[in-house]
């Protein structure tokens, strides 16, 4: 009888915020999580409850029977706990979940292995719905590609190969999209605080903004006083963050890099 996909038994290196989505969806989904490693003992018991799995805050004792394991840790921490990470797995597929760690990055310590990117934000207090999360894939063999990209289309209708160069693409791409444009919510909502007033009021806008480049290119949906570089407006804006030079200097580098974008 043929194996599903669901049948692959899975070990998750890692419980933080992605670590924590991706196992919940996949344990959802009919996946068979076995383990769970966190060098944390309150965070790798909870995610292994969650999804009905061992844990352990040891390398050294992590099963060697799972034929998958996902690790998902910060860059730094991978790199440095790789030679452990391996150990013991000759037959396995291990995959990593960054955008900006290279696939070679395994050569010479695996012998399968591969990315396993899903592209969003994570959060451990929200649900992510993984139907529409981009999936990026690389593999050193294809009939591994192939495996990735059945597992990740049991969760998602979006599921790609990419080369490692494409997804450090993507992932500097994603910082602008995503980890500056929740900065500047924050650098709003603080200028918001010293004029008590909420940031519930942003939503819609935000909202807006978001929906319109569903529509339009986001060159095309900008809109402001930097398009037209309107120095009144803009310098009545640097008038009121004199307090805040930090936030001033923000507010003149992106104004400007508006002005020159629309005016090439």
């Amino acid at each position: 009888m043929k194996r599903s996909v669901q049948d692959t038994p899975i070990v998750f290196i890692g419980a933080g915020n992605l670590a924590t989505n991706l196992a919940k969806a996949l344990y959802q989904n009919g996946f068979r999580i076995v383990q769970v490693y966190s060098r944390t003992k309150e965070a790798a018991c909870a995610l292994a409850q969650t999804v009905e799995a061992g844990y352990t805050t040891e390398l050294s004792e992590v099963s060697k029977d799972a034929r998958l394991y996902i690790v998902s840790l910060k860059d730094d921490a991978f790199v440095t706990l790789l030679p452990e990470i391996v150990a013991g797995k000759e037959d396995a597929l291990l995959v990593h979940t960054a955008g900006s760690i290279p696939m070679n990055i395994w050569e010479g310590k695996a012998s399968r292995y591969g990315v396993f990117y899903p592209m969003q934000t994570f959060s451990k207090q929200r649900e992510v719905d993984f139907r529409v999360v981009p999936f990026f894939i690389e593999s050193n063999s294809s009939e591994d590609t192939e495996l990735l990209k059945a597992i990740a289309s049991v969760l998602s209708e979006n599921v790609y190969e990419a080369t490692s160069e494409q997804r450090r693409s993507l992932h500097l791409a994603a910082v602008f999209t995503c980890n500056f444009t929740n900065h500047m919510y924050a650098l709003a909502a603080e200028l918001l605080k010293m004029y008590d007033l909420p940031f519930n009021a942003m939503l819609p806008l935000i909202d807006e903004t978001a929906r319109k480049v569903h529509e339009l290119e986001p060159k095309q949906a900008q809109t402001g006083p930097a398009v037209r570089y309107d120095e009144n407006v803009i310098n009545k804006h640097l008038e009121m963050l004199a307090g805040e030079p930090e936030m001033q200097e923000l507010y003149r580098l992106v104004s400007e890099s508006i002005h020159r974008l629309h005016n090439k």
